[in-house]
């Protein structure tokens, strides 16, 4: 007896599966417009001292499940490789600490030359070069990476070296950076106390990174064929990036309950919003030169080990942690520094922390994609020259056993 024959759908039955399957790609974009939304609706719920104290619950609690994730997940051999990996901690570290604090500072004097009204307010410029000068965010690359197919391990080791370097590295390098000029006086004489700073960062790092992460270690090597199994069912992963959300979430509404938003200039706006997407995506790609330079870099001996290509796994990894930064270091560091400075101006001046955090995350969504085309390309190439590889040295066999066989044949007819 024959099966029946299918019956084929309507075409508006397959468009609308189509549209929802487009949708559900897209989730983390649009969950990030509901929740900032959220944010503007209802700022006091997750703002800094809200109703849920994002503070502690989102802060700590949820990095904290980030971390405990990426233990569960990550082998211990691959962390303690990436410990020892000097040209990866090289790349990320000059490029966060260096190389944008060197470019953003020439941007940042570029527009006092040129804007002689002051319509870009100095706020917004001061709080460029103090971003410029935070290190790489905590939570972000590490999903991210995940996410693209890369070194989710690598992005690990680079978030904590950044984080433990940062509190010391950001505030003389961004007192130093601050233009001589008498409009930027708050910013240079501020004056703050970071010794509370620093014990409230080290604190943060501590329970919300570190402890997490070690106890996730713990449990994968005590029981690694069972964690890996329940990880696998679970899509346990999966819920990191929820948790990025809900640091969206907070970061929003703690931007729009200052206020300080609302009143930038529509020049200053417009400046911030397309000044980050430009600057992410332009460091970015010098990132991904770094990583992976032209092979002519390579050719000579002495060039090599400074100029070698990385794997496409820990290229996404740099990638995502070099343009990155941080609010959850950025935002308690810049009240610590400018403690004596009226609140006002120091929202106004944490405005370019929130934004381009949470720019990079919708434009790093972007990028997920991107990467994860291009490691697959990556990947199915070599895979295609190991293949062809082996054809020519199975072939090169074949004609020497032929040879061979041809001149055994020659001696016994003679």
């Amino acid at each position: 007896m024959e099966a029946a024959p299918d019956i084929a759908q309507p075409r508006w039955q397959q468009a609308l599966k189509r549209i929802a399957s487009l949708i559900l790609r897209q989730w983390l974009l649009i969950g990030i417009g509901v929740v900032c939304a959220l944010a503007y609706c209802f700022p006091n719920v997750a703002k800094h001292g809200g109703i849920i104290r994002s503070e502690y619950s989102i802060m700590y609690g949820v990095i904290a499940i980030i971390f405990l994730i990426s233990g569960l997940s990550i082998p211990r051999q691959k962390l303690i490789e990436h410990v020892l990996n000097w040209r990866l901690h090289l790349i990320v570290q000059a490029v966060s600490f260096l190389f944008i604090p060197a470019l953003v500072l020439a941007i940042v004097h570029i527009i006092i030359a040129a804007d002689t009204g002051s319509k870009i307010d100095r706020a917004v410029l001061a709080g460029y070069i103090f971003t410029a000068c935070i290190p790489t965010t905590i939570a972000s690359n590490v999903v991210m990476t995940r996410s693209a197919g890369g070194d989710d391990a690598a992005a690990l080791v680079e978030v904590l070296l950044a984080n433990i370097l940062g509190p010391f590295v950001t505030a003389a390098w961004t007192v130093a950076l601050i233009p001589k000029r008498a409009e930027f006086d708050p910013w240079r004489y501020g004056g703050g106390n970071l010794g509370s700073m620093y014990r409230e960062v080290f604190k943060q790092l501590g329970l919300s990174v570190l402890l997490p992460l070690f106890v996730g270690q713990v449990v994968r090597w005590t029981w690694p064929d069972r964690t890996a199994y329940v990880m696998q069912k679970t899509k346990l992963p999966k819920l990191s990036t929820v948790c990025l959300l809900l640091l969206i979430w907070a970061t929003f509404s703690s931007c729009f309950a200052t206020g300080a938003l609302q009143t930038f200039s529509a020049q200053s706006i417009i400046f911030v919003v397309l000044f980050n997407i430009l600057l992410y995506i332009t460091l970015t790609a010098v990132c991904f030169f770094c990583s992976r330079p032209p092979r002519i870099f390579s050719s000579r001996r002495w060039s090599k080990p400074i100029f070698e290509r990385m794997s496409p796994e820990e290229t996404i990894a740099v990638c995502f942690c070099g343009p990155a930064k941080s609010t959850a270091l950025g935002i308690p560091l810049l009240y610590a520094m400018w403690q004596p400075v009226d609140l006002f101006i120091k929202a106004k001046t944490s405005v370019p922390v929130l934004l381009y955090t949470t720019e990079q995350i919708c434009v790093a969504h972007f990028f997920v994609q991107m990467f994860r085309w291009w490691h697959a390309r990556v990947i199915e190439k070599e895979d295609l020259d190991d293949t062809t590889r082996d054809d020519v040295e199975i072939g090169m066999a074949e004609n020497l056993c032929g040879d061979h066989a041809g001149r055994v044949h020659e001696r016994t007819t003679i």
